[in-house]
């Protein structure tokens, strides 16, 4: 099969992270493009007009039905889940929904098809000693997929790679709404002169990374083919409260939420393969600085 031929899906691939992902997908190879997203976050404005991306609209659970011939789709790169911990409790359905019934049915399609898969894990179910997996829906049901996943590794010879998130930032972020990002808010609340939210007490601690140290990490695993588990972060942590002092104008805060995490670490959590650290390039503090000089 010639590389113009092969094809890769990317759930998700209107919203932030997928969109950049396929951005240099079509940078780096040859490959031809399908996203699925049911733009609960992801927003058309992500789109790339580029005659070897399709844009399909709906719902992971139905990918069987969306892809009827996955004929020449070699790797699936699983962005599309609920990707927020406090809205996890407001929308628990919907967390379900998308992150157990949708990614079950995207792990079956691999499955079945022989597909590789590239899943986006998160920090959030692995931190605080492997305490924080229950700390909210959102944690709960990203931490029972890598349970899923380490079973259909040895119940069926499944490949796949992971990737553990960390507090990822940058273009095409979400700024507005309850699912925004929390550099997204500080820059919106930013240039609407309004003070910077902070969650009390705002010495939660986070590793924010770049966006493109990320999907270059995405980039990185699939091409090595390894089946490994790899974790993408920048080296220095910063609190909440530290970075909206960054922006340098005004802060309110908020009253402490459910799901609160106030530490960014990663344990193994008895999984059999072990996590193939990686440090991000781009640091925030030099991020924030050139985003003042635009918007000053």
């Amino acid at each position: 099969m010639s590389k113009s031929k092969k094809k890769v899906l990317v759930t998700g691939g209107a919203g932030f992270v997928g969109s950049n992902l396929i951005n240099l997908l079509l940078n780096k190879t040859k490959y031809k493009i399908i996203s699925i997203d049911n733009y609960s976050s992801g927003t058309k404005k992500n789109h790339i007009r580029n005659r070897r991306i399709r844009y399909f609209k709906g719902d992971t659970q139905n990918i069987s039905k969306i892809i009827s011939n996955p004929k020449d789709i070699t790797s699936v790169f699983h962005f599309g889940e609920f990707a927020r911990i406090y809205q996890s409790f407001i929308k628990m359905n919907e967390c379900i929904n998308s992150n157990s019934v949708g990614t079950n049915a995207v792990f079956n399609f691999c499955l079945k098809n022989k597909i590789k898969l590239i899943y986006s894990a998160t920090s959030a179910s692995l931190g605080n000693k492997g305490e924080d997996k229950n700390l909210s829906p959102y944690a709960f049901t990203k931490a029972k997929n890598l349970e899923i996943l380490e079973n259909l590794k040895k119940w069926f010879k499944f490949k796949y790679e992971v990737i553990y998130f960390y507090n990822v930032y940058g273009p095409n972020q979400i700024c507005k709404g309850k699912m925004a990002t929390v550099i997204g808010i500080f820059e919106n609340h930013f240039k609407l002169n309004k003070p910077l939210p902070v969650v009390k007490p705002g010495t939660q601690t986070r590793r924010f990374t770049h966006i493109n140290d990320t999907v270059k990490t995405c980039y990185f695993a699939w091409k090595k083919n390894r089946c490994k588990h790899y974790s993408i972060a920048n080296r220095k942590t910063y609190s909440v409260l530290e970075v909206a002092k960054l922006f340098k104008t005004k802060i309110k805060y908020l009253p402490k939420r459910p799901g609160e995490r106030y530490a960014s670490a990663l344990t193994n959590m008895n999984l059999s393969n072990r996590v193939y650290k990686i440090f991000g390039k781009i640091d925030l503090r030099d991020y924030i600085k050139e985003f003042l000089i635009k918007n000053s």
